[in-house]
């Protein structure tokens, strides 16, 4: 079996190492996310995807001895939404991106952010 088959999706690598962190409840060194990721993943490449993960601001770290302690910034809900955010953030044309976004809803979806936009006090 070629080498390529048992490379991840892009993002996906991210996105284990973040549900690592979200389950801990605590800060965790890189030795600590490798142990509990499946797979015979690399300290380096776990090292490499921390860093990658906090130069987006997606986690933050604490000096720990000789290494860092790394912690989610957000929940998976508030990391979403901040992702949501960037891409609405680098369209050329927002207003025409939410109503797009807004006439794509279903039903549930559509009434569940009319709710919301009454509770935050926007109607």
């Amino acid at each position: 079996m070629p080498e390529e088959s048992h490379r991840r999706a892009p993002g996906k690598l991210e996105s284990e190492v973040l549900a690592v962190l979200w389950t801990a409840g605590e800060p965790m060194s890189a030795s600590d996310v490798q142990a509990r990721l499946r797979g015979d993943l690399a300290y380096t490449t776990v090292v490499t995807i921390l860093g990658r993960l906090h130069d987006k601001g997606a986690v933050t770290r604490e000096k720990r001895g000789r290494s860092f302690g790394y912690s989610p910034v957000e929940d998976e809900a508030g990391l979403t939404a901040r992702r949501m955010r960037k891409v609405l953030d680098a369209g050329p044309d927002r207003d025409r991106v939410l109503a797009r976004f807004v006439s794509e809803l279903s039903g549930d979806d559509e009434r569940t952010l009319r709710a919301l936009l009454r509770e935050a006090g926007g109607e």
